[in-house]
């Protein structure tokens, strides 16, 4: 059990650090909306995981990356949505947010359902939990050890989340996004469209 959690514990950090599209659109989320826009973008991302999880419990996650058609469907539309985000980033970068006018914003954006959306359509998201599901996670293992080793996913990806966005909020970091709110928008809406048309030009 204890080699198992520790196996677990260290591939879900190694991803949690790589830069991907999850990471990009909690950035750019809480740059645009403060900390409470980055966590609802996080516990977006976590609810899009317990999905993956939930169907590669079920065997479905094996039939996903099998069917080229369904894994196709999957890729794409992950692609066109990073894209469509890239854009309405770059798009706001032409009007600056005043820091003080965060607060009132945060709630009429649907930063939950980005994040949810944003993770669901990643197709890498389905072969990591479906190669964990397959070589950690075997059939013959308990129900609670399982458990265990789900819940410890989700600790260290919530972990990570909540250390990211309050790192992000931090004044420092708050005052740069005052002074520079458009060329971050920017930036971050080039790199969500480049992550786009990378993921729609991948293989399995």
């Amino acid at each position: 059990m204890i080699e198992q959690i520790l196996v677990i514990v260290s591939v879900t950090s190694l991803v949690m650090v790589s830069p991907g599209p999850d990471m990009l659109l909690v950035l750019r989320n809480t740059f645009a909306g403060g900390r409470g826009a980055g966590l609802q973008t996080s516990v977006g991302i976590l609810s899009g995981n317990l999905v993956h999880i939930t169907y590669c419990m079920l065997g479905i996650g094996l039939v996903m990356s099998q069917s080229i058609l369904v894994f196709s469907t999957l890729k794409y539309a992950g692609a066109a949505y990073l894209i469509y985000l890239g854009v309405m980033s770059f798009r706001s970068g032409v009007k600056t947010l005043d820091v003080n006018d965060i607060e009132g914003r945060r709630s009429n954006r649907p930063w939950f359902i980005q994040g949810f959306v944003n993770n669901l359509l990643n197709p890498k998201g389905t072969l990591f939990y479906l190669g964990v599901f397959t070589t950690v996670m075997t059939p013959e293992m308990s129900a609670s050890t399982m458990l265990v080793l789900i819940l410890s996913m989700m600790l260290v990806s919530a972990s990570f989340w909540l250390l990211f966005v309050y790192t992000l909020d931090q004044p420092i970091i708050r005052d740069y996004i005052e002074r520079s709110q458009e060329v971050v928008s920017r930036i971050c809406g080039v790199l969500l469209v480049l992550l786009g048309v990378r993921m729609a030009s991948m293989s399995r």
